[in-house]
């Protein structure tokens, strides 16, 4: 046996976000709203780019994730944080991680999240 890859991440929102999460994960980083399969519970809402899933599931409790996060690897940082920029999205250079580049940032919920590119 053996892992073969992350299929998605879930990060998690207030109850009745989806707009504000749609606007962030379309909206502000370009990603595909996917419909939910039939099967799954009706709230919340997923995205897909280039064979990466994220789930947003709404929590009654919610409180953002500040500590664990994805590490989402990209092909150019720069046009990333140009996006962000655009959008007034802040975000923190990290210094390099070996053979990478990167930054933090935070979604519209404030749940971190992590960007790199190799180098």
């Amino acid at each position: 046996m053996r892992y073969m890859r992350l299929h998605h991440a879930t990060f998690t929102m207030p109850v009745g976000a989806e707009e504000e999460a749609r606007a962030f994960y379309a909206g502000v980083l370009g990603m595909t709203p996917v419909p939910k399969p039939a099967t799954m519970r009706q709230v919340g809402c997923w995205f897909r780019t280039d064979g990466l899933e994220v789930h947003g599931l709404p929590e009654e409790d919610f409180r953002p994730n500040r500590v664990g996060h994805p590490a989402i690897l990209v092909d150019d940082l720069d046009a990333l944080a140009a996006r962000l920029d655009a959008h007034g999205v802040a975000y923190v250079m990290n210094g390099d991680y070996p053979g990478h580049r990167r930054f933090h940032t935070h979604d519209c919920f404030g749940n971190q999240l992590e960007f790199l590119q190799e180098i």
